[in-house]
């Protein structure tokens, strides 16, 4: 009896841990650059002292889908898209380099060049730091021009040049920042000259909301079917004592 039981509680519980994933793909089906989680099921063997026959199943999030969401114009002088591979390079929380596609850029007060999330874009010499200007324009090659202030429109000055890079995708991978990391061991690649900018345009999220949303439903009746098992489990065990009682 606890054979089938714990297979049960095990597959209940992995599959709320996937309809977690799932249910953050969905969450951030309309948000900038974002790359939705991969999930997949199968059973592993108890480690250690134990019955052979006792398995459990396991989610895990064999990958990322690096997949390009779709091209939207903003028409937004701040606004930018790679247009095709390679990626942003930007600064996370804890000041280490890390890479994304969201490229709804603004300026902070204090004059650094940030994404949507406020975090430091990253250009050839370390964060972008914009002089005042009353207007700024990026280029195809992620160069920053800008007008300063109290200049002609033909007083263009270049400020600095985005870094963008193009990393082998499977030295990446997705940490819980939501932002793309180079793997243990694995130094900063150099920026590439090939990857070029759309200005006025941001890529959208690469998760497919309706195929998400049926996702959902057969997590849930999957649960559903685990949790009867679980029951049904319950209830023979029931019986049989009443039978042994009996003897």
């Amino acid at each position: 009896m606890d054979r089938s039981l714990y297979i049960a509680m095990s597959g209940a519980k992995q599959t709320l841990l996937a309809q977690t994933s799932n249910a953050n793909n969905l969450a951030n089906s309309q948000t900038t650059g974002f790359k939705s989680d991969l999930e997949q099921f199968r059973s592993m063997p108890v480690f250690g002292a134990g019955f052979p026959t006792r398995v459990y199943a396991m989610t895990e999030r064999p990958g990322t889908d690096f997949s390009h969401g779709a091209i939207q114009t903003t028409g937004r002088e701040l606004d930018v898209a790679i247009n095709g591979e390679g990626f942003f390079a930007i600064q996370d929380a804890d000041g280490n380099e890390a890479y994304t596609r969201a490229g709804d850029l603004h300026v902070a007060p204090e004059g650094l060049l940030q994404t949507g999330s406020g975090l430091q874009v990253l250009g050839q010499n370390g964060p972008i730091a914009i002089p005042p200007a009353q207007k700024m324009t990026i280029g195809k090659d992620g160069t920053i021009s800008v007008i300063p202030l109290g200049s002609n429109a033909t007083a263009l000055v270049e400020v600095e040049r985005i870094k963008m890079v193009n990393p082998p995708i499977e030295n990446l991978e997705k940490l819980n920042d939501g932002l793309l990391h180079l793997k243990a061991g694995i130094p900063p690649p150099d920026p590439e000259a090939n990857v070029s900018l759309i200005s006025g345009a941001l890529e959208g999220s690469n998760v497919n909301a309706i195929q998400s949303m049926v996702e959902m439903i057969e997590l849930a009746r999957n649960f559903e079917l685990q949790t009867k098992v679980m029951k049904t489990t319950d209830e023979n065990s029931a019986v049989s004592s009443k039978l042994m009682q009996m003897a």
